[in-house]
């Protein structure tokens, strides 16, 4: 193997650099712009007046912007160098959460988050998660578990530090104080991500991967399709657990405490499932965390106790912990190196699409209905169809590897 350009370190040493590169960025930003708005739910709705879907709208918004910037950050990242991507991201999501401390209008909030998902988010996650994927021949699933475990601590960490700056230094506080905080930690990281190189010294993938058993173009759409029913149902816990607890008379501290032990055990999840994902394979691994999360989903709601609740979402946590990292598994092993980064932009761009959708109609469910039995029976419902998706891929697979290579990928070689 090649020593890795302008590193001291070699390359074998190098990609563990870029999996904890990958897994601090990742924390910080998509801790923000993924849930930690759910700390602000209860100030905003006090101190403001805005309602629940309103509030909810400024998550979806920054959830659109990441989806519609991932698919032209993704196609940019396959073409130009990863560092400067990653680094515009790191930079424009610091500087939007500090400015939102000083909005005094809705839609100002849901400018910047738009702004922060587009071209924050939008330049750290797919870019992030294919540059790990193309350092690893074997192992990437227990790679990238690692990366979206370190996004799991993020999305437990953010939040209850919000709620702890919130009460401090009120919500405008805590919004620029944490939009700070992401310029110092996440700037000087982004300058470590660098792609490996090829035998000809240009940037790519570290070594020759197998060809997919499915057109690439078959896979994007299959798992574009379920990742919106399978991120609508994820954004109703991370989204909403806490407000729900907060109505079985806990207080924010409290409820933030039970999101944060769900994302402690979701770290856990995620390595675990990219571990399985290593053993038993990528789809597989994928489906088995989405049935977990289905088949829990709807018991949130029928817990009234703050006990019960501290009980329970370390289990919902650990099973569901492992969606996200068998997406990204499932894209490392069914998508080729040349065209990674733009299909996950592409993905990723339905489930945040997803999520945001989740997030707002759980908001908007409550409203309507005073209560959150609605929102988690349609977050069980859209996991069920999820299944279906990821069943009819599975048997393509299968029916594939059966075959002779796909024609697109026989094409491009």
């Amino acid at each position: 193997m090649e020593q890795v350009k302008d590193s001291p370190v070699e390359p074998d040493r190098y990609r563990w650099i870029i999996v904890g590169t990958a897994s601090v960025v990742l924390a910080v930003a998509m801790g923000q712009l993924v849930n930690g708005l759910s700390a602000f739910f209860t100030p905003l709705e006090e101190s403001e007046g805005w309602s629940r879907g309103d509030i909810a709208l400024i998550n979806s918004a920054g959830l659109i912007g990441l989806a519609v910037g991932g698919i032209a950050m993704g196609w940019l990242a396959d073409r130009v160098e990863t560092r400067k991507v990653v680094l515009a991201g790191a930079v424009v999501t610091g500087l939007c959460v500090t400015a939102a401390g000083f909005a005094t209008t809705l839609w100002q909030l849901y400018g910047l988050f738009f702004v922060a998902g587009a071209l924050g988010g939008g330049a750290l996650f797919a870019p992030l998660f294919a540059l790990v994927g193309s350092w690893f021949r074997t192992g990437a699933g227990l790679a990238i578990g690692i990366v979206s475990a370190g996004q799991a601590m993020g999305q437990g960490g953010i939040p209850l530090a919000n709620a702890m700056l919130i009460g401090a230094f009120g919500w405008r506080g805590a919004f620029v104080a944490i939009g700070i905080a992401s310029l110092v930690i996440m700037v000087p990281l982004a300058l470590l991500a660098r792609a490996p190189k090829t035998e000809d010294g240009g940037p790519g993938a570290q070594v020759e991967e197998d060809a997919p058993a499915v057109r690439p173009a078959v896979v994007v759409v299959l798992m574009s399709l379920g990742v919106i029913f399978c991120c609508a149902l994820m954004s109703v816990p991370l989204m909403h657990l806490a407000p729900l607890v907060e109505l079985c008379g806990a207080t924010g501290p409290e409820a933030g405490g039970v999101l944060f032990v769900m994302m402690l055990t979701a770290i856990a999840g995620r390595v675990a499932f990219g571990k399985l994902a290593d053993m038993i394979g990528a789809l597989p691994a994928y489906l088995a965390a989405s049935a977990w999360q289905t088949a829990l989903v709807y018991v949130f709601i029928q817990i009234d106790d703050i006990g019960l609740f501290y009980l329970f979402a370390p289990i919902y946590g650990f099973g569901y912990a492992g969606v996200m990292t068998g997406v990204l598994t499932t894209i490392r092993a069914l998508i080729p190196a040349y065209c990674r980064a733009g299909a996950s932009g592409i993905i990723i761009a339905f489930a945040w699409g997803g999520h945001g959708l989740g997030g707002w109609l759980g908001g908007a469910f409550f409203d309507m209905t005073g209560s959150y039995g609605l929102t988690f029976g349609v977050a069980a419902l859209a996991g069920v169809a999820n299944l279906g998706l990821i069943l009819t891929l599975g048997a393509l697979v299968l029916r594939g590897r059966a075959g002779p290579p796909a024609p697109e990928v026989a094409s491009a070689a």
